[in-house]
């Protein structure tokens, strides 16, 4: 599967795209690779992301995920 997004990640491990005209971030770990269609996953600060017809959208914005130490 070809993403339209353009996807990059820094050498922080920390994955971007830009979605329209916005640089977004996407996560670390918590981002799928590779990205396949479907795949559905929440960043640390609660944006809820997936990849539907080759594009990843935002879905939400939620409460961020519990951080286990």
């Amino acid at each position: 599967m070809e993403l339209k997004n353009k996807v990059w990640m820094t050498g922080d491990l920390e994955w971007y795209t830009y979605i329209g005209e916005d640089e977004v971030y996407l996560g670390r770990r918590e981002v799928p690779y590779p990205l396949g269609e479907g795949d559905k996953w929440t960043n640390e600060y609660g944006d809820v992301f997936q990849v539907e017809n080759g594009e990843i959208n935002i879905l939400e914005r939620t409460e961020p995920p519990n951080k286990h130490w």
